[in-house]
């Protein structure tokens, strides 16, 4: 069986934060799930910021937390929003939780892609990309030399100290959130990890693969950085009471008190909603990769089917999880994968159940 690795992709549905009472027995519950992973022997713990949303919004203050609770698992944000962020201040910010957690960080970057948090920033949708790669080239040397002069098109700083330095060095793994074809090309040109979601199992296969291409094409000294895959995840004792636990949360057809589903109403109801476009990426939204990745959530909320099929859910026994693992791998070629027990407004009481099978009965069936 190949050699592969297990994170927590922990999910915080805005369902979840509206029914509590207040926010902080939220992070408790979920603060207690990534103790439990580290126990079930999770390699790594990640959570996703999202402004303008009753989530995760400040990543590497929630992560402070977790690396206080926690000893050994690997803790990071896919993705930090970094043109959300003044980078010179966000690499200090991420080297002081590297130095916190005893070097367990993991950077995930992205430039996010939802245009009306944009919007509410003030802030210009169609040049995140350059904004993003900009940060990441500042935050790259904040974490490598003692003093950073820089004038770019977006920060200019003037003979900056950042301080302190990462734990790991030269400073902890980078991952590019990709999902178009620029997206892979620019990470394997920078000798990055990748990390994906939401495509297909054979749309994620060919992607994976022009990155493996382009990665060899420029001649980096190996090893080959990690590939991560992120997809739904549900076990259950039987394959039958998984699918009957999992199947309405997948569709999207359980509400909750505050009004909808899978706690999308806050952002649809106000006034700027989803931007220009309800599909939430303005302009881009009909881009091939965009709109494709559209019919997929599109048919997930039609058709439990479809999502077992190809692969954007993985729900049954330990047994049958542990198959399907098996013959993705094979098919798309990851080194970790991320589950998301939590799915939709799925109850905590079934989110853990699962979190817990997975790390007692499928994590070690890949140890051998």
């Amino acid at each position: 069986m190949s050699k592969l690795d297990f994170a927590f992709w922990d999910a915080f549905p805005e369902s979840e934060m509206a029914e509590a009472a207040a926010a902080v027995d939220v992070y408790d519950r979920h603060l207690g799930w990534a103790r439990l992973a580290e126990e079930l022997g999770y390699h790594s713990y990640f959570i996703i910021e999202h402004q303008s949303a009753a989530q995760i919004t400040a990543p590497s203050l929630y992560l402070c937390s977790v690396a206080e609770r926690t000893k050994t698992i690997r803790i990071g944000a896919m993705i930090w929003q970094l043109p959300f962020h003044n980078p010179m201040l966000l690499a200090e910010e991420v080297a002081m939780l590297d130095q916190l957690s005893r070097g367990r960080v993991e950077f995930g970057t992205g430039i996010g892609v939802h245009e009306h948090e944009f919007i509410r920033w003030g802030m210009d949708f169609s040049e995140r990309r350059q904004m993003g790669m900009e940060a990441l080239e500042i935050i790259k040397m904040a974490w490598t030399q003692d003093e950073v002069t820089y004038h770019g098109d977006y920060w200019t700083f003037d003979e900056a100290l950042p301080a302190p330095k990462p734990y790991q060095q030269p400073y902890p793994p980078i991952w590019v959130a990709a999902h178009s074809e620029t997206s892979l090309e620019y990470a394997a040109r920078g000798n990055y990890h990748v990390s994906q979601n939401i495509d297909t199992d054979s749309v994620v296969a060919e992607k994976f693969d022009f990155y493996r291409r382009v990665w060899r094409e420029c001649g980096h000294a190996g090893p080959m950085p990690r590939i991560f895959l992120q997809r739904m995840v549900h076990v259950a004792e039987t394959d039958a009471q998984a699918r009957e636990e999992a199947e309405p949360y997948l569709l999207g057809r359980e509400t909750v008190s505050a009004g909808g589903s899978s706690g999308r109403t806050r952002v649809a109801q106000s006034r700027i909603g989803w931007g220009s476009n309800p599909r939430g990426m303005g302009t881009e939204s009909e881009l091939p990769n965009n709109a494709e990745r559209g019919r997929v959530l599109g048919q997930m909320r039609e058709s439990y089917e479809f999502s077992i099929e190809n692969g954007v859910a993985l729900v049954g026994s330990p047994e049958t999880v542990i198959g399907m693992l098996e013959r993705q791998q094979k098919k798309v070629g990851y080194d970790l994968f991320a589950a998301s027990h939590g799915i939709g407004a799925m109850p905590p009481e079934l989110v853990e159940k699962s979190l817990r099978l997975f790390g007692e009965q499928v994590i070690p069936a890949f140890r051998s």
